[in-house]
């Protein structure tokens, strides 16, 4: 069977196959050298970091962190909450946005349909640690109408976007 695809076309998806690669490096430990990247996408350490520079100016790196074990800090609870705003005007949706953005506990904050207006994920100590942030936080944002509750019990997967199969 013949297809219709171009010498370009196999060369940009002999990048692509390399930038995932080089990708897949940075996930699995951000801190390897170009050299160590190099050989393992079988490029030299100049063309890797070209690379990286692209990606990094097309936004598909966004930052380079390190990712810290929560309860070897102290949090060893993760609760689910799901909240519904009094109102769901331009203004009350950007300032509980900038205000849940000021509270550190607070991991992940999702705008969603259905039942509720927000998923978040709070990182806690313990469910005193919790009720506290209720009290002097949480509950303190105006314009909330209603909140249920979920201890997360055990984590079952966590992962990064997927890189292709």
């Amino acid at each position: 069977m013949k297809t219709n695809r171009t010498k370009d076309d196999l060369i940009e998806d002999s990048s692509e196959r390399i930038d995932l690669a080089i990708l897949r490096e940075l996930r699995e430990d951000s801190r390897k050298t170009l050299q160590e990247i190099g050989a393992a996408v079988g490029l030299s350490a100049t063309s890797c970091w070209t690379r990286i520079k692209k990606l990094e100016s097309q936004g598909v790196i966004k930052r380079y962190t390190v990712d810290l074990d929560p309860a070897k800090l102290g949090y060893n609870d993760f609760v689910i909450v799901q909240l519904t705003l009094e109102s769901h005007t331009d203004e009350t949706l950007y300032e509980f946005g900038r205000v849940l953005a000021t509270i550190p506990e607070i991991q992940e904050a999702y705008l969603v349909s259905g039942d509720y207006d927000y998923y978040i994920r709070i990182a806690v100590r313990d469910t005193r640690d919790y009720e506290r942030l209720l009290r002097e936080k949480l509950y303190k944002i105006p314009g909330i109408r209603h909140s249920k509750s979920s201890f997360v019990l055990r984590v079952l997967k966590e992962a990064s976007v997927p890189l292709g199969h």
